[in-house]
């Protein structure tokens, strides 16, 4: 059974990221090199993230899916760890291969909320 894991992305973040094969950013305005990790979700966790950290960015995001278990087969370590509110979110240990995502969904933030395109 595939389990996903989501991370929510600038859309000219990702569009870097698939110039140059990797993906690098940690989370909104910081790199993978300053914080260790990149901040992941599960798909029950992303609407709460999206308001949490892009509540008033306008531009355009982009949803990538990934799949544990091939993120795991490809060398990179996932740890589900505590973010703050004793809940439990997957971080990946390195930078993401693009082809490692599966699928990408364009989104936008209204009002705060995320909503898929």
């Amino acid at each position: 059974m595939t389990q996903v894991i989501l991370h929510l992305a600038k859309l000219e973040s990702w569009s870097e990221a698939v110039s140059m094969g990797l993906y690098k950013v940690s989370t909104r305005d910081k790199a993978l090199e300053d914080v260790g990790f990149i901040h992941a979700s599960t798909p029950e966790q992303l609407a709460s993230v999206a308001s949490s950290v892009y509540k008033d960015f306008l531009g355009e995001l982009v949803i990538l899916e990934m799949d544990l278990a091939q993120l795991e087969q490809a060398g990179l370590e996932v740890l589900f760890e505590d973010g703050g509110d004793d809940e439990q979110y997957p971080n990946i240990y390195g930078p993401i291969p693009v082809e490692l995502v599966l699928s990408t969904k364009p989104a936008v933030m209204v009002a705060g909320l995320l909503h898929h395109l």
